[in-house]
């Protein structure tokens, strides 16, 4: 590696240690949200957010 590798490999190292810590006090600052369970509703993770809105092949919650 020449010098200017180097240099750029810092650089980009630096600037990805800044970015996780920005994320993890942006995680400790936002509170943690207690959804109130659906009744009916699916287990396990929030189909909005993961994408799951099928149930053995046929479409739920529309």
């Amino acid at each position: 590696m020449s010098a200017d590798d180097e240099a750029k490999a810092a650089r980009i190292k630096a600037a990805a240690e800044r970015a996780l810590a920005e994320a993890q006090a942006r995680k400790a600052e936002t509170p943690d949200v207690a959804l109130p369970t659906e009744l009916g509703g699916r287990d396990g993770p929030e189909p909005v957010r993961y994408g799951d809105w099928e149930k053995k092949g046929i479409a739920i919650d529309f």
